[in-house]
């Protein structure tokens, strides 16, 4: 299949003349609850978007059937995904691409001996969208340990991403579920925090915000995106008493982000900016860092927020919890599926928001 008609079928779905964005949905940890809330949530929205599982094609089939017995699965090996892309299959099949585990699961229970085999996940959903076959990836929650257990060092999806697409620099960003118009992207990640003030510099904070910017346009269809920015210390610095980093690094990129065209504003005292009155009006909010922006928005929205990836050559959209072991082992039925659900969701839309920018 040619790179221009991938591209089609992944926006268009391919059974029934039923438009259903096709993305792939990797199915995170094995002895997580990513199987699960994977299968509760591509069964639930498989009229609106077709999603492609990556994972256990027996383990994946086992869950699907203690979940619910009506759930219908059909795999294919990687090869053949790889020599002829993706079946037609009816809208009430889920296609699983079998990525086989090298231990059996048991739920709960971490095996590094499994961790390689949620890495070839990754690698055939990035390889997958690259070639048009995918119109987004969707991640379920994988557990670090295990993969680093594995012999692979590993810092998490976000970065992993960005190396293999030779992306020199990504952004997180995390939208509340229940707040639509809250987003929080950061312009430092799994730093601690001593190392936090060096790692803002003029230039990192220009291409964070030319990322967000960018895709806020680009990915969201928000025509004239405005970012409200936090300062790093208290107060945003107290002109200078309580440090200089407003002052001398974040203050100069939001002028010079403001002269390339960027609704970009700040910075603000991070403590009082996240209140509705601010932020009614704004598409996104820059943290400096992880725990100054997320703990606002989870507290908000959490188990329907998503996280998502900014400046990749593709749409990553992940949900904003963890493997939940513990959930795991007490069985199925207890973990909540509903972040999955959002993520999938705001992955076909920026899917169709990405397809219309493109041909505008």
């Amino acid at each position: 299949m040619s790179s221009a008609s991938a591209s089609t079928a992944a926006l268009s779905g391919d059974t029934g003349g039923i438009s259903r964005p096709v993305l792939a949905l990797t199915c995170g940890e094995p002895a997580g609850i990513g199987p699960e809330i994977s299968i509760r949530a591509a069964w639930a929205l498989r009229t609106e978007v077709r999603s492609i599982l990556l994972g256990d094609a027996a383990l994946l089939a086992q869950t699907a059937q203690v979940l619910d017995a009506g759930i219908r699965i059909a795999a294919i090996s990687i090869q053949a995904f790889r020599n002829t892309g993706l079946p037609a299959f009816p809208v009430d099949c889920l296609t699983v691409i079998d990525c086989p585990v090298a231990e059996p699961v048991i739920p709960g229970q971490l095996d590094a001996r499994n961790g390689k085999s949620v890495l070839q996940t990754l690698d055939l959903a990035v390889a997958g969208a690259l070639d048009g076959h995918f119109a987004a990836i969707v991640t379920a929650p994988l557990q670090k340990s295990t993969i680093n257990d594995a012999g692979v060092a590993f810092t998490g999806h976000t970065e992993y991403l960005a190396e293999r697409t030779a992306t020199p620099q990504v952004v997180m960003m995390l939208a509340g579920g229940d707040a639509p118009h809250l987003r929080v992207a950061l312009a430092t990640t799994h730093l601690a925090l001593k190392d936090v003030p060096a790692a803002i510099t003029f230039d990192s904070l220009s291409r964070t915000l030319d990322i967000i910017a960018g895709d806020l346009r680009r990915k969201f269809g928000i025509a004239q995106p405005r970012i409200l920015v936090t300062g790093l210390n208290p107060h945003a610095g107290e002109n200078g008493y309580l440090g200089r980093e407003e002052i001398d690094v974040i203050e100069p990129a939001l002028r010079a982000a403001q002269q390339r065209g960027i609704d970009a504003r700040g910075p603000y005292p991070a403590d009082t900016l996240f209140q509705p009155k601010y932020l009614q009006d704004a598409d996104c909010v820059l943290a400096m860092y992880h725990d100054q922006g997320l703990p606002v928005l989870k507290f908000a929205s959490f188990g329907h927020g998503i996280n998502i990836t900014l400046g990749l050559p593709l749409i990553r959209t992940s949900v904003d919890h963890g493997t939940a072991l513990d959930l795991a082992a007490q069985g199925f039925g207890v973990a909540d599926h509903g972040s999955m659900m959002v993520a999938i969701r705001a992955a076909a839309q920026m899917a169709v928001a990405s397809a219309a920018a493109g041909a505008a």
